[in-house]
């Protein structure tokens, strides 16, 4: 007779507790704008604000420059590591883990001191030079994800053999990475991708001493000017991010070269 695991039941509940209580307290204080009913108030205030609309758009294109910069970077990196250097894979580790031990805070002094007023580069000096260290800065918070992602993707398919058979053919290097490589490794990619959007969008620290126009900063303002709005926000950026968890979860599961819905597919055929 199996017995009912009722240590590991009550220790999932504790957690389910500890998760969700939070939660739906959040959404009941957001709904409570109005005095003496429940409403959308508070959420209505959030979408008619127009700096919430330019500063999510900010955060949002600021993500996707960080997300395009890093798989730039990761992916001809973790395969040529595959390919060339197998004995170099646990240094590339080590080297993608330390934007977890080195906090944004020194990141960001780092980059006002050598892109700084007497720097020969002052990034600093301009808002392109500006924007463009902070998608650095993105890139490098979401480097541990997104190369972790990309060589697990990477240790499933047969490098050297699909590199030998695309050479075979007459395709030169950059030609089996961008042909090859990419599309096998597109669902790693997604992965990644989806972990540094969710990563750079409420990202606070390395936007608010650069001073950029972001959503991190614009939802710790509200917090301390208003009361309902910022349960609002916090709310609709949780919902984002589960959002964006369940589009790396479909991506994920995908197989390569099949179609972006294919159960659409299946019911048009």
């Amino acid at each position: 007779m199996t017995r009912f695991p009722f240590f590991a039941s009550l220790v999932a509940l504790l957690c389910a507790a500890f998760f969700l209580i939070p939660l739906a307290a959040t959404i009941n204080f957001s709904l409570r704008m109005k005095r003496g009913e429940i409403s959308l108030e508070a959420y209505r205030w959030v979408f008619q604000d127009d700096t919430f609309v330019s500063v999510l758009g900010f955060s949002a294109a600021a993500s996707l420059a960080a997300i395009l910069l890093g798989a730039l970077l990761v992916v001809p990196t973790a395969y040529w590591v595959q390919l060339k250097l197998p004995a170099m894979r646990p240094v590339t580790e080590f080297l993608s883990l330390m934007p977890l031990i080195i906090p944004p805070v020194v990141l960001v002094f780092g980059y006002v001191r050598i892109y700084g007023t007497s720097s020969i580069l002052p990034l600093t000096m301009s808002d392109a030079g500006t924007n463009l260290l902070l998608i650095i800065g993105y890139t490098v918070l979401s480097l541990p994800y997104m190369y972790r992602a990309v060589d697990n993707g990477m240790s499933a398919i047969d490098v050297a053999t699909l590199t030998e058979a695309a050479e075979s053919l007459g395709a030169s290097r950059l030609r089996t990475i961008a042909t090859v490589i990419f599309p096998n490794v597109r669902s790693a990619i997604m992965s990644g991708a989806f972990l540094t959007f969710s990563i750079s969008l409420g990202e606070f620290v390395i936007t608010s001493l650069l001073n950029r126009p972001a959503f991190g900063p614009y939802l710790v303002q509200m917090g301390q000017d208003y009361a309902y709005q910022p349960a609002a926000l916090a709310i609709m950026a949780f919902a984002f991010t589960w959002a964006c968890m369940a589009l790396m979860d479909l991506f994920a599961t995908r197989r390569p070269g099949q179609g972006l819905l294919p159960f659409l597919r299946r019911k048009n055929a």
